[in-house]
C-alpha cells in the first residue's frame, strides 16, 4: 500500500489504468509474460458478474456443462476460418509425459470444436434439440501486446454453445444473448453499451453472423465488451452434426456460441474509475461498504467498536456487503484512501463524537470531499445505506450515459468524421463495402465497433467516406 499519487486520467489514462489494477490489488503480473494473478479483490468482482450472468443464463434455460482444456489440433483444421482466424494464437503441446505426442493438442482458444465432435455423438433427432450449454472456463491465446484484464495469454470468461433445428432459432438465441449480456452491463455494471451486428471484417472466425455489445471508456476508446455469434451450419457441417427432422430426413444443425470475460472487469475501471482509483458499482462491489472506527485511547476504542459492531449485524442482516478496517497503525486518513482507491461505494465512518450523538457519518465514493459526506443517525441505518446504494448505482449509469452522449458525433462529412474519432465515437452512414471500410481503418485508426440494432435512421443516406448510398449507420471508433 502507496500514499503516492495516482498519474492523473487526463494526462496518462493508460499508466492511470495499470496503477489502480496494481494498488488496489485487483492483479498483479505473473512470471509467464503475458498472464496475470488475480488476486483476492479481483477475483470477488469476478465472482459476482459470474453470479450476476449465471442466473440470467439459467433463467432463459441455459445449463452448464464442462469441456477439457486440450483439444486435438486436427479438431480446428476442420474448419477453415476458424483455424485461419486463430492460428497466429494457438498454444500447442507437442510433449506429455516425456514423449512426443501422436497428435499435437492445441490449449483451447475456444471450445466450438471439442463441443462439435460431442454433439455428433449425442444429437441424433430433432427430440434433441434444441442443446443449450455453458462453460466456466479459461482459454489461452498467445498474444504480442497484452495488458492487465483487457488482454492477456489467459483469461477466464463464460463460453456458451447452442445447437438448433432452424437458422431462425439459432438467430433468435444470438441476439436473445446479446440482450443478456447488454442487460447485465447496464443494470448491473451501470456500463452503458451499444447493441449491434459486426461487419464482415470483424466477426468470429467461422461465423455467419457477429453481434457485440460496445462500450465507451474514459477516454472515449470503445471495449468490445461481449459477443453473440451466429455460426450457422459451419461447425454442423464441419463435424456433421446431424439430426433426423419430423419428416425422417437428416440435417444438419444450427449452432450459436457467445462469451464475456473478464476483460469486463477492465471496462468497470476505465468507465468509471477517477483520480482517486477505482469506484465499484454498488451491485458488482465486493464490498458494497466499509466501517471506519476512529479513536485515539482504549476507552474511546471500547465505546466505537460496540456501536461499530452493533451496526455491523445491522447492515449484514440487510445483506449489505460489508468490510469493517480494524487495521491497526494505520491513521484514519490513510484508510479512507486506500478504500477510495478501492472503489468501495460506501464509507461509514465511527468516531466517540458520532456516539455520543448518535450518529454516523456517510461519504459516497462517487462524490469526492464535502459534496459526498452526510451525518445520518445510527438507528436505521440500514435502509439508509441501501437507498444510497440504489442511488450511486444509478448515478453511475447516468454519468457514463452522459459521457457516452457528449462526446458521441454526428459527423456531416469526412473531414468531420476524421475529427470525431479522435476525440469520441463516430455515428455515420457507412455503404457496406468492406474496401471503404480497410480505407477508413487506414486513414483514420478508427474500426467498425458495430451497426446498432437500435436507433437507425428511418431513411437511407450517403456513405461518409465514399459517398456511395447507404442503408445504415455504424459506430467507428478507436478502440482497444
Amino acid at each position: 500500500m502507496s500514499e503516492q499519487k495516482l498519474p492523473s486520467r487526463a494526462e496518462d489514462f493508460s499508466e492511470w489504468y495499470n496503477q489502480v489494477i496494481l494498488r488496489a490489488e485487483l492483479a498483479d503480473y505473473a512470471p509467464v509474460r503475458g498472464c496475470m494473478v488475480i488476486r483476492p479483490l479481483g477475483y470477488a468482482l469476478w465472482e459476482n458478474i459470474q453470479r450476476a450472468l449465471d442466473q440470467r443464463f439459467k433463467a432463459v434455460g441455459v445449463e452448464n456443462a464442462y469441456f477439457p482444456l486440450f483439444i486435438p489440433q486436427s479438431f480446428l483444421e476442420k474448419e477453415k476460418k476458424h483455424i485461419e482466424g486463430f492460428s497466429p494464437e494457438l498454444a500447442v503441446v507437442t510433449i506429455g509425459g516425456g514423449e512426443t505426442l501422436e497428435e499435437p493438442l492445441v490449449v483451447r482458444p475456444t471450445s466450438e470444436t471439442i463441443i462439435g465432435h460431442m454433439w455428433e455423438k449425442w444429437i441424433k433427432s430433432y427430440r434433441d434439440l434444441p442443446v443449450r450449454l455453458n462453460l466456466w472456463n479459461s482459454v489461452v491465446r498467445w498474444e504480442l501486446r497484452t495488458r492487465l484484464f483487457l488482454r492477456t495469454l489467459e483469461f477466464l470468461w463464460n463460453e456458451g454453445h447452442c445447437a438448433y433445428a432452424t437458422y431462425g432459432e439459432a438467430e433468435a438465441e444470438s441476439r436473445l444473448m446479446l440482450d443478456v449480456y447488454a442487460d447485465f452491463a447496464e443494470n448491473e455494471a451501470a456500463v452503458p453499451v451499444f447493441k449491434g451486428r459486426k461487419t464482415e471484417s470483424e466477426r468470429f472466425p467461422g461465423a455467419d453472423q457477429t453481434y457485440s455489445i460496445e462500450a465507451m471508456m474514459g477516454d472515449r476508446k470503445a471495449l468490445q465488451a461481449g459477443t453473440s455469434h451466429n455460426l450457422g451450419q459451419n461447425f454442423a457441417r464441419s463435424f456433421d452434426i446431424k439430426y433426423l427432422d419430423k419428416n425422417n430426413q437428416q440435417q444438419h444443425c444450427w449452432t450459436t456460441s457467445w462469451g464475456l470475460s473478464t476483460r469486463f472487469i477492465g471496462a468497470i475501471i476505465m468507465v468509471h474509475g477517477d483520480d482517486q482509483g477505482l469506484i465499484m458499482p454498488p451491485r458488482l462491489a465486493p464490498f458494497q461498504a466499509v466501517i471506519v472506527p476512529i479513536f485515539k485511547n482504549d476507552e474511546d476504542k471500547a465505546k466505537v467498536m460496540e456501536a461499530v459492531q452493533r451496526i455491523r449485524a445491522e447492515l449484514l442482516a440487510a445483506d449489505i456487503r460489508l468490510k469493517v478496517d480494524e487495521r491497526e497503525g494505520l491513521s484514519p486518513g490513510f484508510k479512507y484512501n486506500d478504500w477510495e482507491m478501492r472503489g468501495v461505494p460506501v464509507r461509514i465512518e465511527v468516531g466517540p463524537k458520532d456516539v455520543e450523538k448518535g450518529t454516523v457519518a456517510l461519504a459516497r465514493r462517487d462524490r469526492p470531499g464535502k459534496e459526498g459526506k452526510s451525518f445520518v443517525p445510527q438507528a436505521g441505518l440500514a435502509p439508509v445505506v441501501t437507498q444510497l446504494l440504489i442511488d450511486l448505482q444509478q448515478s453511475l449509469y447516468d454519468r457514463a450515459l452522459a459521457f457516452r452522449t457528449a462526446n458521441t458525433y454526428d459527423p456531416k462529412d469526412y473531414a468531420e468524421f476524421k475529427s470525431a474519432v479522435e476525440k469520441g465515437f463516430a455515428f455515420s452512414y457507412w455503404c457496406g463495402d468492406g474496401q471503404c471500410e480497410a480505407e477508413i481503418k487506414e486513414e483514420t485508426k478508427a474500426t467498425t465497433r458495430c451497426i446498432p440494432v437500435d436507433g437507425q435512421p428511418a431513411s437511407p443516406g450517403v456513405c461518409i467516406h465514399c459517398g456511395k448510398p447507404a442503408k445504415e449507420k455504424a459506430i467507428f471508433a478507436k478502440a482497444y
